[in-house]
């Protein structure tokens, strides 16, 4: 699995990719926290969302400003202090039992966690070999879908333990404290020492992590790249000078497929159409959700070993054309299947959440819970996925239903009596593949895709770029889904997503180069040729090869000179 890449190298990813699993531990726990904290603090609905939205607007904030903290101090400080902050936001949170303090912990939590997103992806892609960066770069992604696991298991311990909330914030205090100092003994990387004119330094460090005792030549190709490079302003990104503004849309392009092919959204509602299509019981609900996470994490491994054989580029058409088939059968299974969201929001009394009372479960209830934490968790979903990690919120619906002594509390009800076996197991395979499909193909590549095609110079600002926009289009989608599924009912959603699956694998195609086995300043000096926007990239693969080459060793002529 790591031939080819030296010890020193993997586990410096490895340590950098830790970020990850905090970020897929955070994403995923508050669903499960929320119920706690809403019946202690007496959250009305209102409330209950903006403690979840503050994550994202900590994250929003971050990403926008976090692009020049890394291209100024540099990647591993980044994680350093995204870390610490993690530590410090989660220790607010412990003592106090108070409305203020949680949204300033949650704010805190997620800087951290939009900071550290953008700081590993480009810190583990710079400190790769090219033959191996996929690998180390999804490591990061299989991070996260981890700890979106861990979150869904830890929901599920502490849910009946009294304060069981401190617990699940306070068990990521230990690992953050340990990533900031670990990563406080790892070298920087190496292209932003040579960026701050420190050679001597970033050649100790590439002997390091190649394992050589010369690296000479890697050396001189970064630095040939960067003196064309470091001439960026955050300004070019918008302009056409090498192509700038054409990668510039790549990359939100790709953001915005990740987020509108409805990973999140759909997810969520996961609990309540595997409700209606007649998983009744708390185990099966519980265990369905479990399944979600599980199957999140079996299916991103293949996608982060074999990437550099594969190429990212194949498995983002394989991933789209997949969701699309996944999400059609959905959508004619529901279509068959009267799926009844009801939408009231009233205050609902906290005894009501522990005590499992099942009597009073029942209609007007139903609706009441229901609206409560969809309002809330549909704020929560962030795929970030990735985001990148979309599953998140269909934690909390899987995690209500068994907690409330196995009553849909997620206001769906059969309107039609006995539902097919057939339909019923096909409603959760389509669910289950569609799942498997976002976390080989959009879920890790479209990350490993934006941390390769920036220039060096720019490339924090760039990713902070297209992180914001992610965040941001999350949370408008994540603010208008309830009421669109109300308007339009849930099969002709999930065909809406089809459409844009489809879209995305076109888009794909068209205009994603694949950048298996290049180094990062070889993919660089390809796209800033000005054919780049012109031909279509097909066809670019089979001409880089004979290029590349061709290009380096002039560059290198010209060096030596």
């Amino acid at each position: 699995l790591i031939s080819g890449c030296g010890m020193f190298t993997f586990l410096s990813a490895a340590i950098a990719a830790v970020s990850g699993l905090l970020m897929g531990y955070e994403l995923g726990l508050i669903s499960g926290a929320l119920l706690q904290m809403s019946s202690i603090l007496t959250l009305s609905c209102k409330e209950q969302e903006i403690v979840v939205s503050s994550l994202l607007f900590g994250a929003l904030f971050a990403s926008l400003t976090g692009g020049f903290l890394i291209d100024r101090f540099g990647r591993r400080l980044a994680i350093i202090v995204a870390s610490s902050l993690l530590v410090l936001g989660s220790l607010i949170l412990l003592p106090y039992e108070s409305y203020g303090i949680l949204i300033v912990g949650r704010i805190a939590i997620g800087i951290s966690i939009s900071l550290s997103s953008i700081a590993t992806c480009v810190y583990i892609a710079e400190i790769a070999p090219q033959h191996r960066r996929g690998l180390l770069v999804s490591l990061n992604e299989l991070m996260i879908v981890i700890g979106i696991l861990f979150a869904y298991i830890s929901n599920y311990a502490f849910a009946s333990v009294s304060h069981g909330w401190k617990y699940m914030f306070g068990l990521v205090i230990p690992l953050g404290a340990l990533q900031a100092i670990a990563m406080y003994f790892l070298p920087p990387s190496p292209r932003f020492l040579v960026m701050k004119n420190n050679e001597e330094a970033a050649k100790k460090v590439l002997e390091r992590l190649r394992e050589t005792s010369d690296a000479t030549k890697e050396l001189t190709l970064i630095k040939s790249s960067l003196k064309d490079e470091h001439q960026y302003s955050f300004l070019d990104l918008f302009r056409s000078k090498n192509n700038m503004r054409a990668r510039i849309l790549v990359g939100l392009a790709l953001v915005f497929f990740v987020q509108t092919t409805g990973q999140p959204n759909i997810l969520f509602y996961a609990s309540t159409v595997l409700k209606s299509v007649g998983f009744q019981s708390n185990e099966a609900a519980s265990l369905a959700s479990t399944g979600v996470g599980v199957v999140k994490v079996v299916s991103t491994v293949p996608a982060t070993v074999f990437v550099d054989q594969v190429g990212s580029k194949t498995f983002l058409c394989i991933g789209s054309s997949v969701m699309a088939v996944s999400l059609v059968t959905m959508g004619l299974v529901n279509r068959n299947i009267h799926v009844n969201f009801t939408n009231v929001c009233r205050s609902q009394s906290p005894e009501d959440f522990f005590l499992q009372r099942p009597g009073n479960l029942t209609g007007g209830t139903n609706g009441t819970l229901k609206d409560l934490f969809a309002s809330m968790a549909s704020l929560e979903r962030l795929s970030f996925d990735v985001q990148r990690s979309p599953d998140i919120a269909s934690t909390g619906g899987l995690n209500r239903t068994a907690l409330a002594g196995g009553k849909s509390i997620t206001g769906s009800h059969m309107e039609s009596g006995e539902v097919p076996v057939v339909l019923k197991w096909l409603s959760l395979a389509s669910l289950l593949v569609y799942v498997a499909a976002f976390s080989i193909g959009l879920g890790p590549m479209s990350w490993l895709v934006l941390s390769e095609i920036f220039p060096g110079g720019i490339r924090g600002r760039a990713m902070a770029l297209t992180s914001s926009m992610n965040w941001g289009i999350n949370l408008l989608i994540s603010l208008t889904f309830l009421t669109v599924t109300e308007l339009i009912g849930l099969s002709w959603v999930c065909f809406i997503y089809t459409i844009m699956s489809l879209a995305s694998l076109a888009f794909v195609i068209v205009f994603i180069p694949e950048t298996k086995g290049c180094s990062l300043e070889q993919i660089s000096m390809e796209l800033a040729k000005q054919k780049y926007v012109k031909t279509p990239l097909c066809w670019m693969t089979q001409r880089r090869e004979k290029l590349v080459p061709v290009e380096l060793a002039k560059k290198e002529k010209e060096q030596l000179y």
